[in-house]
């Protein structure tokens, strides 16, 4: 079916208006009305081809939040009126061991993500939600809280979930201190979460005008974290510290944050390669990890937790036509902290 959307054409194109294709409905299929999509860092990423993968003409966007108008005929969990939501993935094998143990992430035939995937359906690319609908088999979709704000809730579906993950894969919680490095789209959810599971939760962040709203978030403590005699006060004192900045630092640093056994989880991906210090893991036996989203079912039970706790991204509502502009901003850290669509504003 004949569908809007906003699309680049080249990695030097801005996004601009799109005609793509979307399936009717097969018989596991739902089809949603998307109301809000939430702005990705990675969004940018593949517009602007800046990881050399991208398939033209890209429509990003996997943050994905709708109401369903219909369904087939062997659909059990949604009917038509119910909020609905799609994110990084919208496929996979559904076979191989990381599937059967709920991982579709890592797929190891590889997963179908939202855009720039390969489409099992058309044999083409997928489309994300930059687009007025989307459908999807119901096993890749999700069911929303019907108390939390959808725009708002949208950005769940990455920012949060990719916080959420590591969070819950360590075993934040009570009696364990967690810090959070970076106060942008994901780093406000992992401070948001990290207090909601009962951590101890340290923000660390170069900015000392974000510590008041780093405390407003949930963080016990804030850590400029380039005071180097702040740095020294926790030094060697984490279980975990989850790092969401996307840029070049330095990871030696936060390593000498970590206890014994403790855990540097990278959710964030820096541009180049980093350096780091063998003896940073030597002693005292720490770890160096990294986490990529989560599978459908982590991604619902994160749901549901924010539905029992009222937990929702921090937005400022654009509509379709202020993307690029969004980009620009979201390339100088000018949002807090996450941006979302307004799709009406699409359909006119």
């Amino acid at each position: 079916m004949p569908t809007r959307a906003f699309a680049a054409q080249s990695p030097t194109s801005p996004l601009a208006p799109h005609a793509i294709t979307r399936r009717e409905p097969l018989a596991t299929d739902v089809e949603i009305d998307i109301l809000f999509c939430g702005v990705c860092h990675s969004d940018l990423h593949f517009a602007r081809n800046e990881w050399g993968m991208t398939v033209y003409p890209v429509v990003p966007g996997h943050e994905i939040l709708g109401r369903v108008t219909r369904v087939g005929k062997g659909v059990s969990q949604f009917r038509p009126g119910d909020l609905a939501a799609v994110g990084c993935l919208v496929d996979s094998c559904r076979t191989c061991d990381h599937c059967a143990r709920g991982l579709e992430q890592f797929c190891m035939g590889g997963p179908v993500f939202s855009y720039n995937g390969p489409d099992r359906h058309s044999g083409g690319m997928t489309f994300g939600g930059y687009s007025e609908k989307i459908v999807c088999d119901e096993a890749f979709t999700l069911k929303v809280p019907a108390n939390l704000d959808p725009a708002r809730a949208s950005p769940l579906l990455c920012a949060g979930i990719t916080t959420y993950s590591p969070l819950r894969r360590w075993g934040a919680g009570p009696g364990k201190k967690v810090g959070i490095v970076g106060l942008g789209g994901l780093g406000h959810m992992g401070v948001k979460f990290a207090h909601a599971l009962g951590a101890h939760t340290v923000l660390f962040t170069t900015s000392e005008g974000k510590a008041a709203d780093g405390k407003r978030l949930g963080a016990d403590e804030v850590v400029i974290s380039k005071d180097p005699a702040q740095m020294a006060r926790h030094a060697g004192s984490f279980d975990l510290i989850v790092d969401t900045v996307s840029a070049d630092h330095d990871l030696n640093a936060y390593l000498a944050m970590v206890k014994l056994d403790g855990s540097l989880v990278m959710v964030g991906v820096p541009p180049t390669p980093q350096q780091l210090s063998v003896f940073s893991l030597l002693m005292p036996r720490r770890h160096l990890s990294g986490s990529l989203i989560g599978g459908i079912g982590e991604t619902q039970e994160m749901l549901d937790f924010c539905g029992a706790r009222n937990i929702v991204c921090d937005i400022e509502l654009i509509r379709m036509q202020q993307i690029n502009e969004a980009y620009e901003r979201m390339l100088r850290s000018d949002v807090k902290y996450r941006f979302v669509i307004d799709m009406a504003s699409l359909k006119g």
